[in-house]
């Protein structure tokens, strides 16, 4: 009998029973394949530093710089090098790897070639986790289960608590990391905002290695093939500045959908039972960025188990402290705010988008309001929006 099962060693997965193992509870850790790497852009923030202080010793690079394109390839760019939140890019494969060890290295217990399937129940509870493995059916007893196995979590569906995603929730992208000379700078990531709901972006991981890939928003995700479109932007004079070389080695590659509607606020917990990450919605809306928002949400779901493991009360109004947590109310208020924003910048073919770029390149002081809105999630002034569709070129 474990204390709590978690199913997923992902970023917010791995924290979880991190956090959980520190306190001296017996964690149960179930991965389908530590070896897969998750389709990601990989890119960071440096806020990671404060759950994660291990990454500091790593020789990662820092990104400060930050170049945006509108559909009209009208420019933004912006250096922040002065912040403190700073990003860097790191390979998912290695990143998933050096957190999930901190885990291990914790005292977690990890169940690697696991897939979990379907709970087990008794007297109408969910009781534990029943998995797949190669030597068969496996099952998992615990008095909480916290579910961290991503957008596609069987367990999430057999909760009852979290609907099937519709494809218009959805970003679905393709991406990869390449290698070969280039003309990047390696200090810098590129996002390309493109007259339909999409992007395009290009992140150095070193000198040699960048990640690449382009995805889709909502009902145009019915209209346009990822694959394509990834075909198609390489061979764009846009990035062909960059990527000049007919070839490249492809070190990986994958094609992946993404949560996109923001958090799952009606989805995140039950009796003994929490949803984080990717699998509740934890994936900002514009940027596609996850990894910092799942690491929050497993943090304070191991905050809140701990508190009822201690009370030994597994309820659900023990448990909808998770939900009601502060760090919880304003990454839902942020994402929010974020997929609003988001729909307004690509309206007329993003049009108000170029706008707001055209009107950042005239004036500084709304320059630094646009960067802390896509950087920092930070909330512009009234007139904001009034300005952009106000502006005339």
């Amino acid at each position: 009998m474990y204390d709590v099962i978690i199913s997923g060693a992902g970023p917010s997965g791995s924290k979880c029973a991190e956090y959980l193992a520190k306190k001296g509870f017996k964690v149960a850790l179930i991965e389908r394949d530590t070896t897969w790497r998750k389709p990601c852009g990989g890119g960071c923030s440096v806020r990671l530093f404060k759950y994660f202080p291990q990454l500091k010793k790593l020789e990662l690079i820092n990104k400060h710089t930050i170049a945006m394109y509108s559909a009209d390839y009208t420019k933004f760019e912006y250096n922040y090098k002065d912040y403190d939140e700073y990003s860097f890019v790191m390979d998912r494969l290695e990143f998933d790897n050096v957190i999930r060890d901190i885990a291990i290295d914790a005292g977690a217990e990890l169940f690697d070639k696991n897939m979990s399937f379907d709970f087990i129940y008794k007297n109408g509870q969910k009781i534990g986790v029943k998995t797949k493995s190669s030597s068969g059916v496996n099952e998992f007893y615990g008095k909480i289960i916290i579910v961290a196995d991503g957008m596609s979590s069987k367990l999430a569906l057999k909760s009852n608590i979290r609907r099937i995603w519709k494809v218009e929730d959805l970003g679905l992208a393709k991406c990869a990391i390449l290698e070969g000379d280039n003309n990047l700078d390696i200090n810098k990531v590129h996002f390309y905002f493109r007259p339909y709901m999409g992007y395009g972006w290009i992140f150095p991981i070193s000198a040699k290695r960048f990640n690449v890939g382009v995805i889709t928003y909502n009902k145009d995700n019915y209209i346009f093939n990822a694959i394509t479109l990834f075909k198609k932007f390489l061979k764009a004079p846009n990035i062909q500045q960059f990527l000049f070389k007919s070839n490249y080695s492809e070190i990986w590659s994958g094609a992946f959908p993404e949560p996109a509607c923001g958090v799952l606020e009606k989805s995140l917990y039950d009796n003994n039972l929490m949803i984080i990450g990717d699998a509740a919605g934890f994936v900002a809306p514009i940027t596609g960025e996850g990894i910092h928002a799942g690491v929050v949400s497993g943090q304070i779901a191991a905050e809140t188990a701990v508190s009822a493991l201690e009370r030994n009360d597994f309820s659900t109004k023990v448990l909808q402290e998770y939900k009601r947590h502060p760090n919880i109310k304003k990454i839902i208020r942020n994402f929010k705010l974020m997929k609003s924003f988001g729909n307004f910048f690509y309206e007329k073919n993003g049009l108000y988008l170029s706008n707001t770029f055209k009107i950042a390149e005239l004036d500084p002081e709304f320059k630094k309001i646009v960067a802390d809105v896509f950087l920092f999630n930070k909330m512009p002034p009234k007139d904001f929006i009034v300005k952009i569709k106000n502006y005339k070129t």
